[in-house]
């Protein structure tokens, strides 16, 4: 396993540590994008007379969208680079509010557990619960993911 620069070990993680990423802008392109490719083509997201009439005054992007959007801002901190070995799960996902087109989201990560594998001693699990924020600061999703990661060779 190659390491990136600025990855880290699951063992240099530490409780309560928090990290947060840059901010990426959410548009029309990258709704479009996301309903090609998972097929959800509800009106909410893509036909603005529709939703207009909806509770949310205008098209907002997917839920699942922001989850994803989520995830490679993580990736791009480079903390994770060449480290991580699997994607263990993910509980609690909870959409608070919606992202509406030209909202910018900032995803702050916090470290709520780090333990070695109980089964190799050469890995351990990083445990963290997610915040992500938009530029007003109201949150619009949070959720608990676990990695398993590689240890110091």
């Amino acid at each position: 396993m190659q390491k990136g620069r600025n990855a880290r070990y699951w063992n240099e993680f530490k409780v309560g540590e928090v990290i947060e990423t840059v901010g990426r802008t959410v548009e029309s392109g990258d709704v479009s994008l996301f309903a090609g490719l998972s097929g959800d083509f509800n009106p909410v997201h893509l036909n603005e007379l529709h939703a207009k009439k909806s509770q949310f005054g205008t098209r907002i992007a997917h839920g699942l969208l922001t989850l994803a959007i989520t995830s490679g801002q993580m990736n791009g901190t480079g903390l994770f680079e060449g480290t991580t070995i699997g994607f263990l799960g993910m509980d609690k996902v909870r959409f608070s509010n919606p992202v509406r087109f030209g909202d910018t989201v900032l995803t702050a990560a916090t470290i709520t557990e780090v333990r070695q594998s109980g089964k190799k001693n050469d890995r351990g699990v990083v445990s963290m619960t997610i915040t992500v924020k938009n530029q007003k600061d109201e949150t619009v999703l949070t959720y608990d993911q676990a990695l398993l990661m590689a240890g110091a060779a």
